[in-house]
């Protein structure tokens, strides 16, 4: 069934996921993405790749339609907000130190690996994060609590559907059952992605107003 958006509990937080592939926790007014890889198209480029610059600029306008749409009190990234170091320029890193106050936000980024060595102002940044019974971080870790729930990015999830003989690919959120792991979908346009495991739990995004839950 398509949804504009899918509600679960994890005790007694609620969690919305979004087709924006975007997180959102109603009663903290967190709002949570991860893996946009800004500066990606820069990198290639500087490796003989030629792409349009045009990437960053949709991932910028997309972060503001749905801080807009969702009014959150802080705006979490679960990592890899950067590609990389070297593909920072002065231009790039003016515009992420200016979103708290564009987007009259407070920013927290989890650090991914892909933003080791980033230099960055106006943004709280930790290694990890933790609120009650959930634990943010970049990349999965290991919980000995089974009552604690992982909320991470790094994976980058995919679901392939067949219709009409057609294989198509989409974005997803992927539930980890086993390990109480949820790992959110990459929100940057040029970041790829990797088949879920079939025993998780998915919500493919079809579009960016729709959202399907996937029965195993």
């Amino acid at each position: 069934m398509n949804k504009s958006s899918f509600k679960f509990y994890w005790e007694d937080t609620l969690l919305e996921m979004l087709p924006s592939k975007a997180l959102f926790l109603p009663e903290k007014k967190e709002l949570l993405i991860c893996d946009i890889h800004l500066g990606k198209a820069e990198y290639f480029q500087q490796n003989g790749i030629p792409l349009t610059n045009n990437l960053d600029k949709n991932n910028f306008a997309r972060i503001k339609k749905i801080v807009k749409k969702y009014s959150p009190e802080k705006l979490i990234i679960l990592g890899d907000l950067f590609h990389s170091k070297f593909s920072i320029d002065r231009t790039l890193q003016k515009k992420v130190e200016d979103l708290p106050e564009l987007l009259k936000t407070n920013i927290e980024l989890v650090l991914g690996n892909h933003d080791v060595g980033c230099d960055i102002k106006n943004l709280k940044i930790s290694n990890f994060r933790k609120t009650k019974n959930i634990i943010f971080s970049h990349e999965p870790v290991n919980l000995e609590n089974n009552k604690t729930l992982n909320i991470c990015g790094h994976y980058h999830p995919k679901i392939y559907l067949k219709s009409n003989g057609d294989k198509l690919s989409f974005s997803c959120f992927a539930m980890d059952k086993n390990k109480n792991i949820l790992f959110l979908p990459a929100f940057g346009d040029l970041t790829g992605g990797y088949p879920c495991n079939k025993s998780f739990k998915k919500w493919a995004i079809v579009s960016e107003e729709e959202i399907i839950e996937i029965k195993s």
